[in-house]
């Protein structure tokens, strides 16, 4: 390996490409609306606006299940109700990760390749529709990818520093032990990432015999502390400090719900790690490589060359500098970890080309796409050495990356012009619930004009936007976040609020036939293939009477 600095107009060029990238993406998802359509994302906005603007604004309202640091950074956003209600509180955050992972990655690239491999890897990661789509979202992938890419940059970086400058490896140390700690409590892939780097940072430095680092120790227990502070957390909280994995809301729970009833297994990938990976593989695939009609191999063979480029670039480098180049293959993680999750941990991925033939989580692959990248970068850089060798004519290095600019582009035009993945399955996911943010939020604005502080009953788990439609603030309502207050008002809806929502099924319906004294129901709304709404009146809350009403749609 070859010291490769980037040089400030390199730096300049790639920050100023990637945030015109990211620009045009925000203006193009805000003109067509899309910025809330992952109900995720919604959730995760309304988690974030949760800490200040609750009936019981506390800790507590983080929630169990999501991790805390997504919602920590969009809070500062979230407190514009504009911004809140429309999504663009969750573009920001997301948006400057993206950037910094266009930058993350291409200094990373500069490690090992020239210019244009490295700019060819940027291109084809940085252009990417589906995450340039991801980052005008609340979404939290855009954020872990570049918690990893960071990752695994500075720990190359810092073994290559452990033998000429120890102040900078000590440095850089401190900088992964912060990363991993964020990473940590963005995505649970992160404990992962965490429990490999730092081990693998343990254990070089116990190779050199330099272990006995105050430094490393106190960075270590950072490390250490922030799943238990997790653990803790949920402890403290829920009263169970694996509520996050078997509490009401976890994936493990939410799938025995929702899952048809059935002699087989619920999805092809249950417990099978080898059809796991190969619907996490392909999804990536599909995230990444256009593929028209589902059913072309170009993304088999550009999976093929990423992970044969990584391979050939590793054996090329001299053992020094390959025990840094190692630390890359952490980008490969998501693979076998996302098998794992599929096959045991209830996280099903599903995506039209196979059977369920249908669109869900398929954004998980995206956190393959570094990998992908710089693979295609490392195989670029092995076939123009290649040529090289063969005594080619001079032009020829350069006329094969000029190709494979090209196919960059038309991989571009054509994820565009079939509609890319993710943003399908999103576009899906606000179709479900589009019925009822249209319906419900107007009828209640009247029903509220009579009363405008009236308190509502409601679950804002599964239709969080309805508040935002609304126009009111969350104080306003009474929801499964209160815990307590939400008890209390389910054993007694009537004396509790004045208008009660309840979806066929839930708890709140539930409450309602067990409790139907006081309750009036006002309207009703429908919509295929989802669980019908009423609203109810409470006569002890209201002094005048409303005409019942009833809305199919």
């Amino acid at each position: 390996m070859t010291d490769r600095r980037i040089s400030n107009a390199e730096g300049w060029a790639v920050l100023l490409f990637a945030m015109a990238a990211s620009f045009a993406a925000v203006i193009w998802s805000w003109r067509n609306g899309a910025m809330l359509n992952y109900g995720d994302a919604v959730a995760h906005l309304h988690i974030a606006r949760r800490l200040f603007d609750a009936r019981t604004p506390r800790l507590s309202q983080l929630g169990s299940v999501w991790l805390p640091l997504p919602h920590l950074l969009l809070a500062p956003f979230v407190r514009n109700y504009f911004w809140w209600a429309t999504g663009l509180a969750g573009a920001i955050p997301s948006s400057l990760a993206y950037i910094a992972s266009c930058a993350g990655l291409y200094r990373l690239a500069r490690h090992w390749l020239a210019p244009a491999a490295a700019a060819l890897a940027l291109v084809f990661f940085a252009l990417n529709p589906n995450l340039l789509y991801l980052q005008t979202t609340a979404m939290s992938e855009p954020l872990f990818i570049c918690e990893t890419i960071w990752i695994v940059l500075w720990l190359v970086e810092w073994r290559l520093c452990l033998d000429n400058n120890p102040v900078q490896a000590g440095r850089l140390q401190s900088l992964i032990a912060a990363a991993l700690v964020a990473a940590v409590f963005t995505r649970y892939d992160g404990w992962i990432i965490a429990f490999i780097a730092w081990s693998a940072v343990g254990l070089t430095l116990l190779h050199r015999r330099q272990l006995n680092s105050r430094a490393f120790w106190l960075a270590s227990v950072a490390v250490v502390a922030a799943p238990i502070a997790w653990f803790v957390y949920n402890s403290v909280c829920f009263g169970d400090w694996l509520y996050f994995s078997r509490g009401p809301y976890s994936a493990k729970v939410i799938e025995l719900r929702t899952a048809a009833p059935s002699v087989g297994p619920p999805h092809p990938g249950w417990h099978n790690l080898w059809v796991s990976l190969l619907f996490y593989l392909k999804s990536a695939e599909l995230d990444a490589v256009a593929a028209p009609g589902w059913k072309s191999a170009v993304g088999n063979l550009a999976l093929a060359a990423a992970a044969l480029g990584t391979v050939a670039a590793c054996l090329r480098e001299k053992l020094a500098s390959r025990r840094a180049f190692i630390f890359t293959l952490l980008l490969w993680l998501p693979a076998p970890f996302y098998a794992w999750s599929i096959a045991y941990g209830s996280v099903p991925i599903f995506f039209p080309a196979w059977w369920p033939f249908t669109w869900y989580n398929t954004r998980y692959g995206m956190e393959f796409l570094p990998a992908f990248a710089l693979g295609l970068g490392f195989a670029a850089h092995v076939l123009a050495a290649a040529f090289g060798r063969l005594k080619l004519p001079r032009f020829a290095p350069a006329a094969t990356f000029a190709l494979l600019f090209a196919l960059a582009a038309l991989n571009l035009v054509q994820l565009l012009r079939q509609t890319p993945i993710v943003y399908t399955e999103g576009a899906k996911n606000a179709e479900s619930r589009q019925p009822f943010d249209e319906a419900i939020p107007p009828f209640l604005q009247e029903l509220l004009s009579t009363c405008p502080r009236a308190t509502i009953l409601m679950n804002t788990s599964v239709y969080p936007e309805l508040v935002a439609y609304t126009g009111i603030p969350f104080r306003q309502t009474i929801n499964e976040s209160d815990l307590a207050i939400w008890r209390a008002a389910l054993a007694a809806p009537a004396r509790s609020a004045a208008i009660v929502i309840a979806f066929d099924g839930d708890e709140i319906d539930r409450a309602v036939k067990a409790h139907p004294a006081d309750l009036t129901p006002a309207a009703r709304f429908a919509a295929p293939g989802q669980s019908s709404a009423t609203v109810y009146l409470s006569s002890q809350w209201t002094e005048r009477a409303l005409n019942p009403l009833r809305f199919q749609l």
